[in-house]
């Protein structure tokens, strides 16, 4: 009893410390044991910030007052702190505990450690930003910066040399703090000619401080990353976590798109135009390879079928596309019916575990199941390469200014968003009002534009194909492997999207 009595009072004068001040790097982990739905709350809370950091820092200048009051209002509405002149202490715990539990479920990759790290520290720009002048300087000291600011005579001395420095800086006056720190910590800042060096410190003005303290929490966090992907064995061995740290990792917490309400809202003869119109790039690419060659791979089939499954095909019509394009191939009819009949109806909760499948998120899409040679499933701004992405884009008559956009965001690892600059520059719309997040949103967000705002209606005429889909079929790929290889495949993957949905 004494034991757990003094165990408490620790973790309390912890929290206490942790607490008091308004920003910390994370360096001290929650030691305080939290319920697993509080754990998922806090960690869903924390990535759609941190999805709203990554959305507002494309669309918006990141030291504009839009941003900062857009992102303002998204801590609010989540419970965050958001003042650094208020004592908040619970929504400092949250605060603590989200990021700790977003650092277990994406260090397990390179490209998801990336993007942590870069929505991490530009919210903590937005919030090092909001702190008084006191508050920096005792945040900097705190934390084992021992940058001080220069005194009244010193400034007045070098009086010149700072205001011409500094002048690439805007708003800088000798009204400013300037802070002394050693030319090494600054490199960037020499390197932009943006600060005042001598005797090896680099003199720095208070609004550029914030340079330096980004890239000391970054190297700090990535550090951080690095062994805490070491661990994950261990935290892998809890049943209970596993399945929630790898779903957080490839989130989605909008509709899912089941098709329940859709179904047979489409025609089988619809497909081909609406692929041309209403498909995201991703979709185009697989209706594409399936009419050239008559055939996917199991990948493909998944996310492509469920995708259709979604904008409203009936398991019967679904058997029924299917099986009119593979048996064009090297596939007759006894052998479909045999070995790929069997993975449609169980696509529609017909067969084994008559788990309901729900169509593929942009982030499941990007982040699994990456696509290898002869593959065409994946995202086509996340898996293709930039020429040949280049490439696709022209021939879908994109402009080369569109082009270039689009490659810009890709490069920046910005694929949800490149996606959605399609959608703007093939549908001609300066600004779209949605935030795309997955392939069939996409489709619904289309059929809206292009039918003046109604959903899509059931044709009685067979459209003509377009130029795309009338191109010369090419040779079959190769043949699928057996039924029963193809049954264990259609289990697996209903198990892990059971997983997926308990969450």
């Amino acid at each position: 009893m004494q034991f757990a009595s003094r165990k408490k009072r620790l973790v309390s004068n912890l929290k206490t410390e942790l607490y008091a001040e308004p920003l910390q790097f994370y360096g001290q982990p929650p030691l305080e044991n939290i319920s697993l739905s509080e754990f998922e709350a806090f960690a869903v809370d924390r990535l759609r910030l941190l999805k709203t950091v990554e959305n507002l820092g494309v669309s918006m200048v990141k030291r504009g007052d839009p941003y900062s009051s857009k992102l303002d209002s998204e801590l609010k509405a989540l419970n965050f702190p958001y003042r650094a002149d208020v004592e908040e202490t619970e929504k400092r715990r949250k605060d603590h505990i989200s990021h700790f539990i977003l650092r277990l479920a994406y260090c397990q990759t390179e490209d998801l450690r990336r993007w942590f790290i870069q929505q991490e520290v530009d919210l903590f720009r937005h919030r090092f930003k909001a702190l008084t002048p006191k508050q920096k300087l005792e945040f900097l000291h705190r934390n084992n910066l021992q940058y001080n600011t220069i005194s009244g005579e010193e400034k007045e001395q070098l009086k010149d040399e700072l205001l011409n420095s500094s002048h690439s800086v805007s708003g800088v006056s000798l009204e400013s703090d300037f802070y002394k720190v050693p030319f090494q910590d600054a490199l960037d800042l020499v390197r932009t000619r943006k600060v005042y060096l001598r005797e090896g410190y680099a003199y720095i003005p208070q609004s550029e401080i914030v340079a330096i303290v980004l890239n000391d929490f970054r190297t700090r966090l990535s550090k951080a990353l690095a062994l805490t992907a070491r661990s994950l064995p261990a935290v892998h061995s809890d049943e209970r976590l596993q399945p929630l740290l790898n779903h957080l990792s490839h989130s989605y917490f909008g509709q899912d798109y089941s098709g329940q309400k859709n179904v047979g809202k489409i025609s089988l003869e619809q497909i081909d135009s609406l692929a041309g119109k209403s498909f995201p790039l991703c979709m185009r690419q697989l209706h594409k390879a399936l009419r050239e060659n008559h055939h996917l791979r199991y990948g493909g089939r998944m996310q492509y079928g469920l995708f259709l499954k979604g904008i409203g095909l009936s398991l019967e019509q679904a058997l029924q596309f299917w099986k009119m394009e593979f048996i064009q191939g090297k596939v007759d009819a006894d052998k479909f019916d045999k070995a790929f009949a069997y993975n449609i109806r169980h696509m529609f909760g017909k067969e084994g575990k008559r788990a309901d499948y729900t169509p593929y998120s942009c982030m499941k899409v990007i982040l699994s199941n990456p696509p290898s040679q002869g593959d065409y499933h994946g995202c086509p701004f996340r898996h293709s390469d930039p020429e040949l992405l280049k490439q696709k884009l022209q021939f879908y008559k994109v402009s080369p200014s569109g082009v270039n956009q689009i490659l810009e965001l890709v490069k920046g690892m910005h694929y949800q968003l490149a996606c959605q600059k399609y959608f703007e520059l093939t549908h001609n719309v300066e600004d779209s009002t949605f935030s795309l997040s997955h392939p069939n949103q996409y489709f619904i967000e289309s059929q809206k534009l292009l039918g003046g705002g109604k959903d899509v209606k059931r044709e009685t005429e067979t459209p003509q194909r377009s130029q795309e889909n009338s191109a010369a079929r090419g040779p079959s790929a190769a043949r699928e492997p057996a039924a029963v290889e193809s049954q264990h495949l259609a289990e697996m993957t209903a198990n892990l999207e059971r997983d997926f949905k308990d969450f």
